[in-house]
């Protein structure tokens, strides 16, 4: 039964309740569309003023903000504290921005899971952002060098020495790059070696791709996207849905060229995400407090789990890695869980895992297991879409995983959820790169009542 099911793990005397409240999100566009003329943190704004009008709580009630951000805009290098305070924030709330690259929303919420839980805060809000519309390009080194140089000359004569030692390679811009900075290729080009090492097909690659779509496709056309906000864009009309989503067929994407490896690669511009504008937020709280103010938690967060593999060969691989310790953490099999959210970078990279997941040669040799660790049903996988399809704006899709698991478990009277989100960057230690977050989630029927154990859940502790 259900009530049997709850008892499995959910007993922790001495374990503080953290609820989620809402989440919310402003649509995922394309880069280089609506939002082009805005700002990060007229995004993440945007994404603060949603979700205080969705909640109604009261903005001294907040003790915290934390956003994520990858790609960082200079004029505004803590994009948490700027957020705030356009949102109408008190100057008196604490805000900070943290960056762990396709995860750094993960990392929002679990740092807001950490200061309620240590007893710091009863009620923080936690998001991310990311803008690629306008991704800040430099100068070249020399140029740079030669700029500031000129800026510290004291006579014309040395201002014009400078300026004769221009050359017109110093004019080339350095463009930021989606790659690992200890290898030096791009994820994408990961994705297509990760896919050829597991025997992922072209085809393959191309029937998860025509899913995510149709799914978000049917997940947007019946209104189950209800953490997307309406968002007035100055000048422009009001944009209320992602514009990512794309009815295709696998004739069509078919006819795509690889991206990355040439001639003969399978990730393709049709089997990835795409470049995205984008902002979430989250109100996560310690059960108590949400309870007085008379919120009904969507869900309740427990156990998760970061790790990180070789970023050369297994950049990607963490959710084969990660699953097993999270069960484990809290108290689950995989068959325990209602509903899985992945991160969709590349249409390979999903497929790569599952096949991983699912060989007993890849879990004796590489996790020292016995056995394999097991794959998501398909019928409980992804069922609304996912980045490929909705889009990925970095440092904002965390937030939306955990918020779309809270809602499946609720429509579809689940108990337990599982998000799961590979990440370029590095770690601490002597390996660095693919970090993966695993949460495991329980959906909140009743204002005090959870279903599940150990990632979000419905019955009290």
């Amino acid at each position: 039964s259900a009530q049997t099911k709850s008892k499995k793990s959910l007993a922790r005397p001495g374990v503080k309740n953290i609820v989620l409240v809402e989440g919310v999100r402003t649509p995922f566009l394309l880069s280089g569309t609506t939002y082009a003329d805005l700002m990060p943190h007229d995004l993440a704004r945007a994404a603060l003023k949603g979700l205080l009008q969705k909640t109604g709580v009261p903005k001294d009630a907040v003790d915290h903000i934390i956003y994520g951000t990858v790609i960082q805009e200079v004029k505004t290098s803590n994009i948490a504290r700027e957020a705030a305070l356009g949102a109408g924030f008190s100057d008196k709330i604490p805000a900070h921005t943290v960056t762990m690259a396709c995860i750094s929303s993960n990392q929002a919420m679990t740092s807001a899971v950490g200061l309620i839980a240590a007893g710091q805060c009863d009620a923080v809000v936690a998001g991310g952002v990311e803008f690629m519309s306008d991704v800040p390009i430099r100068h070249s080194r020399k140029m740079r060098k030669t700029m500031l140089s000129l800026n510290k000359a004291k006579t014309l004569g040395q201002r014009l020495s400078l300026m004769g030692s221009i050359r017109m390679a110093h004019f080339a811009p350095e463009l930021p790059a989606v790659a690992e900075f200890s290898t030096s290729e791009s994820m994408g080009h990961s994705a297509d070696r990760l896919a050829a090492a597991f025997g992922v097909s072209r085809a393959e690659q191309d029937e998860f791709a025509l899913r995510s779509h149709t799914l978000a496709q049917k997940a947007q056309d019946a209104g189950l996207l209800q953490d997307v906000l309406s968002f007035k864009v100055p000048g422009r009309d009001i944009v209320s849905k992602d514009n990512g989503i794309r009815p295709t067929s696998m004739e069509q994407l078919g006819k795509l060229k690889p991206s990355f490896v040439k001639p003969h690669g399978t990730v393709t511009a049709g089997n990835s995400s795409f470049l995205t504008d984008g902002a979430s937020a989250v109100l996560v709280m310690s059960e108590e407090k949400a309870l007085a103010m008379g919120f009904k938690p969507k869900a309740y967060l427990r156990d998760f789990v970061y790790v990180s593999q070789d970023p050369k060969d297994q950049l990607l691989l963490g959710p084969s890695y990660s699953t097993p310790k999270v069960l484990e953490k809290a108290g689950l099999s995989l068959n325990d869980i209602d509903v899985f959210e992945f991160h969709e970078a590349f249409a390979g990279q999903i497929m790569a895992n599952l096949k991983a997941m699912d060989s007993d040669w890849f879990g004796q040799t590489y996790m020292g297991r016995k056995s394999k660790v097991g794959t998501p049903p398909m019928d409980k996988f992804n069922l609304w879409g996912g980045s490929l399809s909705l889009g990925h704006p970095f440092a904002a899709t965390g937030c939306r995983l955990v918020t779309t698991v809270a809602h499946r478990l609720q429509k579809e009277g689940g108990q337990y959820g599982l998000v799961a989100a590979c990440a370029a960057g590095g770690q601490v230690g002597p390996t660095r790169s693919g970090v993966v977050l695993y949460w495991c989630l329980y959906t909140c029927l009743d204002s005090n009542l959870c279903i599940g154990p150990a990632f979000f859940r419905v019955t009290p502790w």
